[in-house]
């Protein structure tokens, strides 16, 4: 099938950098691999370098895109409206769950996600799903190369953090593509790469409340240059963090999911006493 071409302007305000070389689109494409019968759900879709590609592989496709004019474009697109739901949205507003009931293939199944997400919500926007994936089969994401290696980092390397502890509670994270700068217009100026994350059927840790993790998480990388009894000193003593079995003299970026969870559900422990 032929391109359509859609003159559009890129526009900062949205992150707009448009995907146009179909050598990595085609990639892209594999590595997803969407197939007929299964609930797609695209992020942000543009100019459609990946909405054609895969619209023409699946029975129907849902877009969400908060852009006015992308989002008629693709209303009125020759070839595909027919299979096409536009939501016309801010993503973060959107719970999943409520575009199963308005989709076409009603089989139960769970969503699958892709899109190259604008790089100045992708953050936001990856922490926002993990709150979803209880409906989420799979997610395919074009992000900053950066971004990338923060979500697949081990305990003790420089870019774990956060973003990394939380992806490994709910998802397996998988590097799939580097795709360089001039594969985009207009080209960042930043590396870019495919992710592929696979929500765990049941998370790696146990913990008793996840929003006690993320707090704990966020408190010991807030001042990630401190020891954890430092940086957890509005939270935990010393003497807690010792008989739970961590050392606290530590910095968050040598504790792993595991350390976490149990520091997680030690200060749920003291909270309900």
């Amino acid at each position: 099938m032929s391109k359509v071409h859609l003159g559009h302007r890129a526009r900062k305000r949205f992150g707009q950098n448009f995907l146009h070389d179909e050598h990595i689109i085609d990639q892209i494409v594999s590595a997803i691999d969407p197939r007929p019968k299964q609930q797609l759900v695209e992020v942000g879709p543009g100019l459609g370098a990946l909405t054609e590609p895969v619209a023409e592989l699946v029975d129907h496709l849902t877009c969400i895109e908060l852009d006015r004019d992308l989002a008629l474009r693709l209303r009125q697109h020759p070839f595909l409206q027919e299979k096409l739901t536009i939501v016309e949205a801010d993503v973060l507003t959107i719970e999943l769950s409520t575009l199963l009931s308005n989709d076409k293939n009603k089989n139960g199944d769970k969503i699958r996600v892709f899109g190259n997400l604008p790089y100045n919500i992708s953050t936001p926007l990856i922490f926002h799903l993990f709150e979803q994936v209880s409906v989420i089969e799979d997610m395919h994401f074009m992000l900053q190369y950066e971004v990338v290696k923060r979500l697949c980092a081990g305990v003790g390397e420089s870019l774990y953090g956060r973003l990394s502890i939380m992806c490994a509670y709910y998802c397996q994270a998988i590097p799939v593509l580097m795709v360089p700068p001039h594969a985009f217009k207009p080209a960042p100026k930043v590396d870019s790469a495919i992710i592929r994350l696979i929500p765990h059927q049941t998370p790696p840790v146990n913990v008793k409340n996840i929003k006690t993790l993320e707090k704990i998480v966020a408190a010991a990388f807030n001042q990630r240059r401190k020891t954890v009894k430092n940086s957890l000193s509005n939270m935990l003593t010393s003497e807690q963090l010792s008989r739970s079995g961590i050392d606290p003299n530590v910095r968050a970026q040598d504790l792993s999911l595991f350390d976490f969870a149990t520091l997680a559900n030690l200060y749920e422990q003291t909270t309900q006493h």
